[in-house]
């Protein structure tokens, strides 16, 4: 005798107890994206930003060291008279922590740790990168193709004594070959005076920090806190300091540190705005919304975790569900301290409301349509 096969082939429709199910409850609820797959699909958007800044980075390191054009200069020319510094107040390798470590840390900080929003230490970080990238790009092509003295080139070049009868050309100017300095890379660097590559950078990763904290703090909030301009300008007031040490050290012209901290500071606030919203802007303090859609993000399955902020409760009001939601905003009679929506936010309507999070945010900007790349 034979026993039918104990796998059984699926069934090609659902059973009857389940097709009433649906009829009554509809189709069921599509599962959220887990967390794996939200991950992957916001590396997969960003990663041609990424690429990019790793693609300057090395474009930068290819001609960092290159030799580029030499202007002709006279030997009477005063400002390229100073004595060569062999000890610089802020090395490369102090600007470097300056400009890029400290303002990472800060985002570490305030973005990883207080605020507990990985999509905005993101967004902060990839803006440092670019900015930071951009800027040493674009200041180092300067470099190559002006060639401007530095103040110290007399020092570096070494010319030989002044021999009239051999033709040596004193009262006119003269060109890098008559120099007989041995140290190519010495001979070489005294020629990328414009612009100043450390004002450059520390503005531009300093610049950056300065915006990030002017929309985390609120600045123009419209409510006039003295302390917060100076939280903002510490950053400008260090990046300054580095770029005043260059005419210290007579490496830079007074134009070549105008020019290059006007760069940095003005690529930081175009990276910035890539990311961030304008100061004025009653989101300031959160970034744009990822390029996956909002929709995508759902309540428990979120790689964005935010700290819940609530103002204080009152005890005599019932139990609070929502935890991001005070009670006493939906009261008819607004206690003190709360601001209405419309006051606050300066659009909307009359309505008392908590402070929105990232995920509200950017669920209104695609409820109204808006879409992701015109928010830039």
């Amino acid at each position: 005798m034979s026993y039918p096969s104990p796998t059984r082939s699926p069934t090609p429709f659902p059973s009857p107890p389940r097709i009433i199910h649906r009829l009554i409850y509809g189709p069921p609820t599509p599962k959220p994206p887990t967390d794996t797959a939200h991950v992957f699909a916001l590396i997969r958007s960003y990663a041609p930003d990424y690429a990019l800044t790793i693609l300057l980075f090395f474009i930068f390191g290819l001609i960092a060291h290159r030799p580029g054009f030499k202007q002709q200069f006279s030997t009477l020319d005063p400002s390229i008279q100073h004595t060569y510094a062999q000890h610089e107040r802020v090395p490369m390798w102090a600007a470097v922590l300056i400009a890029a470590v400290f303002p990472f840390t800060c985002f570490l900080f305030i973005g990883g740790v207080w605020l507990r929003s990985l999509y905005d230490l993101h967004a902060a970080t990839l803006g440092l990168l670019l900015t930071l990238s951009l800027t040493t790009v674009l200041t180092d092509l300067c470099k190559l193709t002006v060639g401007r003295p530095r103040p110290d080139l007399l020092a570096r070049c070494l010319l030989p004594p002044d021999t009239s009868d051999a033709g040596f050309p004193y009262y006119g100017l003269v060109s890098a070959s008559l120099c007989t300095q041995t140290n190519q890379h010495i001979l070489n660097d005294g020629f990328k005076s414009f612009f100043s590559g450390h004002s450059s950078f520390s503005f531009a990763g300093l610049g950056f920090l300065s915006f990030y904290l002017a929309g985390k703090v609120g600045l123009w909030d419209r409510k006039g806190h003295a302390i917060k301009p100076w939280i903002c300008g510490a950053p400008l007031v260090v990046a300054a300091l580095v770029a005043i040490s260059r005419v210290m050290d007579y490496r830079h012209h007074w134009q070549d540190i105008v020019v290059g901290s006007l760069v940095g500071w003005l690529m930081s606030w175009f990276v910035y705005r890539l990311y961030y919203p304008p100061l004025t802007s009653p989101h300031a303090s959160k970034p744009y919304a990822p390029r996956v859609p909002p929709s995508a993000l759902s309540e428990h399955h979120t790689i964005l975790p935010l700290h819940v902020y609530s103002l204080v409760s009152n005890p005599t009001l019932p139990s609070n569900p929502n935890p991001a939601r005070d009670p006493e905003l939906d009261q008819d009679t607004v206690p003190e301290g709360i601001v209405p929506r419309e006051e606050r936010w300066g659009r909307g309507t009359p309505k008392y409301t908590a402070i929105p999070t990232e995920q509200d945010v950017w669920r209104e900007e695609e409820g109204r349509g808006q879409p992701q790349g015109s928010r830039v």
